[in-house]
């Protein structure tokens, strides 16, 4: 399992971690109008898949706007930021930033993004910070767990992947 600290103290993990070549795992979340959303629902598209804590703090709100920022320019590529915000929360928060490239999509229900993908904080019942891109045929092809859960990920290492999946 990838070791992940958050303000410097190691946490939990729970589910399974997710490597570059897996099946990408199917996962159900909700849309910020309380429709379920899975995998399924890309088929066909590259997804990068940007996973934070909350996008009412700091680094996520920054995660959540480069991304936003960069998604007119991925073709075909789906961006995705998933977090355990209330639906209700990260649709008011993207409209007050303009988030207007990208879908928002809520773990909080029943945590089941978090554990198929191994980000679930077992402490603080958040998701790790971390990103996934997954290709056309739903292959994982590019894996970054943020070792530290304060730090930003590598934005371009993942914009590159997310460019060069097919």
């Amino acid at each position: 399992m990838a070791q992940v600290t958050f303000k410097q103290d190691l946490v939990t993990l729970l589910g399974t971690e997710v490597k570059v070549g897996d099946q990408a795992p199917d996962f159900s979340v909700l849309s910020n109008d309380l429709n379920e959303v899975t995998l399924k629902d890309y088929k066909g598209k590259i997804k990068l898949i940007s996973v934070v804590p909350s996008l009412d703090t700091g680094v996520c709100a920054e995660q959540t706007k480069r991304f936003n920022e960069e998604a007119d320019q991925l073709e075909n590529v789906q961006v995705i930021t998933v977090s355990m915000d209330l639906p209700f929360a990260q649709k008011r928060w993207t409209t007050v930033n303009n988030i207007q490239e990208l879908e928002t999509l809520s773990d909080h229900r029943d945590a089941n993004f978090g554990e198929k993908y191994g980000v679930l904080i077992k402490e603080l019942r958040l998701l790790a910070r971390s990103i996934f891109v997954v290709d056309s045929n739903d292959k994982v092809s590019y894996v970054e767990y943020v070792k530290e859960v304060s730090n930003h990920p590598d934005y371009d290492a993942a914009l590159a992947a997310a460019k060069q999946a097919e």
